[in-house]
């Protein structure tokens, strides 16, 4: 659809409208994979958000299947029961246009553009171990009926969006270009020979890839949003809103965990090597990071004693080794988060915004080494105080 198709559905088709107001649209889309449109009228505030999906990657042609976009609607509907207060009203799922119609929150902005403008909001730890809590541990065998989880695992099969993961974020990055057709890396210039060493070379490191790479394929263990990076992620004052989950499928709870904190260790690296001034912002950033990995635990914690009623898994020693579990891999898929988008080729502004060399690749290295260092120690960190003082000893 264009901004002008847009407008008649809206009337026609969602009765958002009547036919004789002053509706306004605007695409107001930035990613890869979907058009995103903002209608609304000016006389009375009322606004509505279409979103499209193509049938392919923008960027590369790559084809895509529409199921993703009823797959993005019906999880929206199921962490709105979960976690009501973090996810946009669904209006309606449109089939047939694969298109679907939401609340407007444009009144909360883009995390990642936020914390660019040095937002960093004293809740995001707050509700984003709220948010990760509330729709994970609920979607587990541990808490699901089993026929009915397995049901779920059907209905989200997501093997095209997978694939994108299993490629960008978990082989790519650590291939050679020179053999590897298929590659698409992107290495900033001077950056090569230290990418070659310490990626391309290291086969230690990509055996604990490999590890977390067959866990992605294979663990089914919680629906997840499977994208969820701080684009995803809207923020004010008053809360936060999570939306865009057209990657999700049943996986590894902590690949959801560790993209937040792989995306929040990004603001943190651009902040010290483009803005050192800014001391407020940096050191609110390392507390966020380190407050959300211990909420995390305490709160899954408590959600685990809430829901969890299976004798075997009441067990104190079978439920520390299981949330043990769940925090290694997500110190190890922010790890890959970090790594994917530092060499791959789906950036972040935090990276691809940076133009002067002097600072990005330096800003480059001590990412790259932070996520090699959360994938080879993702057992071994327990704390949001390691974590952070992992990242310090890099940046000294």
């Amino acid at each position: 659809m264009k901004t002008d198709d847009v407008k008649r559905y809206a009337v026609e088709v969602l009765h958002f409208f009547k036919a004789d107001d002053d509706i306004k649209c605007v695409e107001i889309g930035d990613g890869n994979i979907n058009y995103v449109f903002k209608a609304w009228t000016e006389k009375d505030g009322r606004s509505v958000i279409v979103k499209q999906a193509d049938k392919l990657l923008r960027s590369s042609g790559r084809p895509l299947d529409l199921y993703r976009n009823k797959i993005e609607a019906q999880i929206l509907m199921l962490e709105k029961q979960l976690a009501p207060a973090y996810i946009p009203e669904v209006y309606h799922y449109d089939e047939t246009m694969a298109a679907l119609s939401m609340e407007d929150i444009s009144a909360y902005g883009n995390l990642r553009k936020e914390l660019a403008a040095n937002h960093v909001y004293g809740h995001l730890a707050e509700n984003l171990s709220n948010f990760l809590a509330d729709v994970l541990l609920p979607t587990t065998d541990l808490v699901m009926e089993s026929a009915k989880k397995k049901q779920q695992v059907k209905f989200f099969i997501n093997p095209e969006l997978c694939d994108i993961t299993e490629d960008l974020v978990l082989t790519e990055p650590y291939y050679d270009p020179f053999w590897n057709e298929r590659n698409k890396n992107i290495i900033t210039a001077g950056n090569e020979d230290f990418v070659k060493e310490f990626l391309f070379e290291d086969t230690a490191l990509q055996d604990e890839v490999a590890k977390l790479r067959v866990n992605f394929m294979n663990n089914a263990q919680s629906l997840i949003h499977g994208d969820l990076h701080s684009g995803s992620i809207f923020a004010n004052e008053k809360g936060v809103k999570i939306i865009d989950p057209e990657f999700a499928f049943y996986g590894p709870m902590g690949y959801d965990i560790g993209n937040v904190i792989g995306n929040l260790f990004f603001s943190w690296a651009n902040k010290v090597y483009t803005m050192p001034e800014e001391t407020a912002a940096i050191a609110a950033l390392e507390k966020t990071i380190a407050d959300l990995f211990d909420l995390i635990w305490v709160k899954m914690g408590k959600k685990y004693d809430e829901l969890v009623t299976f004798r075997f898994y009441r067990s104190p020693s079978f439920k520390e080794s299981w949330m043990r579990g769940v925090m290694a891999d997500t110190l190890g898929y922010a790890g890959t988060e970090m790594i994917r988008r530092t060499v791959g080729d789906s950036k972040v502004a935090e990276v691809s915004g940076v133009k002067d060399l002097s600072k990005r690749v330096p800003m480059e290295r001590a990412i790259v080494k932070m996520g090699i260092a959360l994938i080879k120690k993702r057992a071994e960190i327990t704390t949001g105080r390691e974590l952070t003082e992992q990242f310090r000893m890099i940046l000294a």
